[in-house]
C-alpha cells in the first residue's frame, strides 16, 4: 500500500521529510512550496527554495502559489486527489479550505515538544529558554496556531553547548522518521491523535534582528544560551574595537568559564568574557565578510588583551 501524498515544505529542513516519503514508496502527487527568493551575491537572481530543488531532482511536480485566497489554487488542491497532505516548514498558513483538502486532512511535523514553543522559531527559542530536550511531533493540524492534536512525538536531548544548527540537524532527520512512522501507521488505521495540554503553552516567535546583539550585563548561562541559540544565523554579535573603529563580530560558539569582572571585560587571553555573574568563553567568531574562526585563528589576526571591554 502506499498513499497519495501532496508535500507542502520550503527549506533544507523539509527535504528529508520529502525523501523518506518518496523511498517509502508513497505517490507524491504534488510539491508546494515557497516561490523563488531574490538572493545571488547581488540579490538579483530568483533562488528557488531547497525543497523546490529536490522536487525536481526527484521529478515531482511543484506548484508555488504566494497563497490560497484564489478559488482556482484551492480547486487545484483538491483536484490532486490526494489521501493526506504532509507539511514540514512550509511558511503559509493554511486556510480550512485546504485543511479539509485531502481525504486524511494535513499532518505537520513541528520541531518542539508542543503545547511548548509553537510558532515560528521552535528550535532557538528551546536553546535560549536554556530547555534540556526538545522534539518533533506529528500533528494533524487545525485552524490555530500549532495547536492540533498529537499524533507521535519523539524527544531530543538538548546538549549542554549544543547551538540551534547542531539541534536543527539532529531535528530534521529524527522529523523524517517520525512522519514516515506516522503514515504507516495512518495507512493502517492505527494512528491515534491526543489533543494537546492547556497547560505550558509558550510561543515561539520569530527572531528579531534588534535581540541579537550580546549582553553581557546578564548571568553568563543567559548569554551562553543566547550565543548558541542564535549560531549560526542570524548569529548573536560583539562590537570589537579593530584598527581603531568599532566593527561588528559574530559570536558562534561559547562555553561557560570561570572568571569575574566587569560585565564584558575580557579576562584571559583565551577570550573569557566577564557576565554580571560568571563568565563565558568565546570558541568560535566570524568577522563581516569573513570565514567562521575558532577562537586562537581570531585573536591571531585581531588581538583583543586582558582588560579590553566588549559592548
Amino acid at each position: 500500500m502506499s498513499f497519495r501524498i501532496i508535500f507542502m515544505g520550503t527549506p533544507e529542513f523539509s527535504v528529508p521529510t520529502l525523501r523518506t516519503l518518496v523511498d517509502a514508496g508513497h505517490r507524491i502527487v504534488a510539491v508546494y512550496t515557497q516561490p523563488p527568493r531574490p538572493g545571488g551575491r547581488r540579490g538579483l537572481d530568483l533562488q528557488k527554495s531547497p525543497v523546490h530543488q529536490a522536487a525536481e531532482l526527484l521529478g515531482l511536480p511543484v506548484f508555488t502559489p504566494v497563497n490560497f485566497k484564489e478559488a482556482e489554487e484551492r480547486e487545484r488542491f483538491r483536484a490532486l486527489n490526494a489521501d493526506v497532505a504532509v507539511v514540514v516548514a512550509y511558511g503559509l498558513l493554511l486556510p480550512e479550505a485546504i485543511l479539509s483538502g485531502t481525504r486524511n486532512g494535513c499532518y505537520n511535523g513541528h520541531a518542539s515538544l508542543l503545547p511548548r514553543w509553537r510558532g515560528a522559531a521552535p528550535i532557538q527559542r528551546a536553546i535560549m529558554a536554556g530547555d534540556e530536550k526538545t522534539g518533533m511531533m506529528v500533528m494533524k493540524m487545525d485552524k490555530g496556531l500549532d495547536t492540533g492534536p498529537v499524533a507521535l512525538t519523539r524527544e531530543v536531548e538538548i546538549g549542554p553547548n549544543m547551538t540551534a544548527g547542531e539541534l536543527h540537524d539532529q531535528l530534521m532527520h529524527v522529523g523524517a522518521k517520525a512522519i514516515g512512522e506516522a503514515m504507516v501507521k495512518l495507512e493502517m488505521g492505527d494512528l491515534p491523535l491526543t489533543p494537546q495540554p492547556q497547560e505550558g503553552v509558550l510561543y515561539a516567535t520569530k527572531i528579531d534582528k534588534g535581540e541579537t546583539r550580546i549582553d553581557f550585563s546578564r548571568d553568563a548561562r543567559d548569554v551562553h544560551n543566547h550565543i548558541r541559540g542564535l549560531s549560526p544565523f542570524p548569529g548573536a554579535w560583539v562590537e570589537v574595537e579593530i584598527g581603531g573603529k568599532p566593527e561588528r563580530v559574530k559570536v558562534l560558539g561559547s562555553e561557560l568559564a570561570d572568571g569575574h569582572g566587569p560585565a564584558g571585560e575580557v579576562l584571559t587571553d583565551e577570550l573569557v568574557i566577564a557576565c554580571a555573574s560568571g563568565a563565558v568563553r568565546l570558541t568560535r567568531l566570524q568577522k563581516a565578510g569573513g570565514k567562521p574562526l575558532a577562537a586562537a585563528d581570531f585573536l591571531r589576526g585581531t588581538p583583543l588583551a586582558q582588560g579590553t571591554r566588549l559592548a
